[in-house]
């Protein structure tokens, strides 16, 4: 039998629109939705005689991310004419930058692919993570938008034309669509913690092109299938499962011929997502196929320390790193720190409420069970529910006190987002505080006894009857008592009744 391995290359470009209230070279408002063509100017439709102004504040922010992906950041860097027809580009030209980037040689943490727990030293749950390398990072502005909807023609929308677009360039260091889409989801966390994209993907606020290719060693010789890049896919679910599908139609491709192509014959794949197939666009052009020259219109880029120092101290904790804390800080479990610190809001709203005097793991209980979910109701934040962090740690401590149940603190939150009111008064309105007085729940368990004789006999007897009777006396309490009952204190009065 030949020896036959193969080994998966993937490197992933994603494009990240800046949340700047302007264009990346002019005036014009940053808009999703508006009518078609309404956004615009001359500078970015590229009329005769008309110049570029850099926004600052997308450098900044294009900077910012540079320092969450531990790049180094040049003190120079220039803009550069990238040369290209499209209709979406009126000026047949992108302003972006080639040479001098304005980030280069970083790398980010993601966690392990699929979500898959893995256990430290201590055998706690810990969000272990790999690293993978970032070439580069640089600014260029957006093209429009082609529209294929309107007809038998198609139409162009430029309100996109000149949007602040950051592309991220990755090493080839992912080994298949699961690696890639946690990339990609760790990358839409940290632009959002940061505050410069939503990272909407529904919006085309980020976007992937993942490169892909094969290492295969056959009977000792190794082979190399040409790189594919599949462009513009606007999901999770469509970037993870393109890759999976063009890395077995390599695959399939050497196995049936047993040919490989040059390696430099690259070629751009579009990804369907109805049938699930990768589908041939064109063959891949090279740098020098864009004819890349400096931008004459704009000066370069000089980055002071002072200014760089100043960017820098709007860095925060990063998400991997606040979960990664949770976990040996509060002893939450990975899943648990990854859905708290899925939002900056979010963690932050944990953390207060935990400030406050919350037990860490009832309030990650009421916000992850409850408050998440009419935060995604409501299409808010938990931070923007109405709701207090001290009200919070007050109705967790409630929990821990026994003075409501689990079910009832649910309730008592949706109604403290509705109301504003504080829990305890509002398990008062409800009717919601827990009966935890011994003599009293004592006495209706001896009444549940002697009304049912046959569970009675059940526990005594033992065997498989004896734990169903049990909870089933344990709910003739608990409906008696309308659900207000401590569970857990009848639960001792019947154990001790039985010895």
């Amino acid at each position: 039998m030949s020896d036959f391995q193969h080994k998966v290359i993937v490197g992933l470009e994603i494009h990240v629109q800046l949340c700047t209230r302007s264009k990346m070279f002019c005036g014009c408002a940053v808009a999703f939705g508006e009518q078609a063509n309404s956004r615009v100017c001359p500078v970015c439709l590229g009329m005769p005689g008309v110049l570029p102004v850099m926004n600052k504040q997308a450098f900044e922010y294009a900077v910012l991310v540079g320092l969450a992906l531990n790049c180094e950041i040049p003190s120079f860097t220039k803009w550069d004419r990238k040369s290209y027809y499209y209709p979406d580009l009126p000026k047949n030209y992108q302003i972006s930058q080639y040479d001098l980037p304005l980030a280069k040689d970083g790398f980010i943490q993601i966690p392990p692919a699929g979500g898959k727990k893995a256990k430290g030293k201590d055998e706690a749950d810990s969000a272990q993570s790999k690293r993978i390398g970032i070439i580069r990072a640089h600014l260029e502005e957006d093209a429009g938008k082609n529209l294929h909807t309107a007809g038998n023609f198609s139409s162009v929308d430029l309100n996109r034309t000149g949007t602040p677009l950051l592309e991220i360039v990755s090493e080839p260091d992912l080994s298949g669509g699961a690696e890639a889409r946690a990339l990609a989801v760790e990358l839409q966390r940290i632009v959002r913690y940061l505050g410069v994209s939503e990272g909407d993907m529904q919006k085309g606020q980020m976007r992937f092109e993942p490169n892909i290719n094969l290492v295969i060693t056959k009977d000792g010789k190794e082979f190399k299938t040409p790189i594919v890049e599949v462009k513009n896919l606007n999901s999770f679910r469509a970037l993870e499962r393109s890759i999976d599908y063009e890395v077995q139609r390599q695959l399939d491709e050497f196995l049936e011929t047993g040919l490989v192509l040059e390696m430099g014959n690259k070629t751009t794949r579009g990804w369907d997502d109805e049938r699930e197939v990768t589908v041939l666009q064109r063959e891949k052009e090279e740098a020098h196929d864009y004819r890349y020259f400096p931008e004459p219109d704009l000066v370069p880029v000089e980055l002071t320390d002072a200014w760089l120092d100043e960017i820098r101290g709007r860095l925060c904790e990063l998400p991997l790193a606040r979960q990664v804390r949770y976990v040996e800080e509060y002893k939450l479990s990975d899943y648990d720190a990854g859905v708290l610190t899925g939002e900056r809001g979010t963690a932050d709203f944990f953390e207060s409420a935990v400030a406050t005097g919350g037990e860490p793991k009832r309030v990650c209980n009421l916000l992850t069970q409850v408050g998440l979910k009419l935060a995604n109701e409501k299409g808010c934040g938990v931070d923007e529910l109405g709701v207090t962090a001290q009200s919070v740690a007050d109705l967790a401590g409630m929990v821990a006190l026994g003075d409501v149940s689990a079910g009832a603190a649910a309730a008592i939150f949706e109604a403290m987002a509705e109301t504003g009111k504080e829990p305890r008064l509002l398990a008062d309105e409800l009717s919601l505080i827990q009966k935890s007085d011994a003599g009293e729940l004592e006495a209706m368990v001896d009444e549940v006894l002697a009304a049912n004789p046959q569970a009675v006999k059940d526990v005594t007897s033992g065997g498989k009857k004896s734990k169903k009777a049990r909870g089933f006396l344990l709910g003739q309490v608990m409906q008696k008592t309308k659900g207000q009952a401590n569970p857990k204190v009848v639960s001792e009065i019947i154990a001790r009744k039985f010895g």
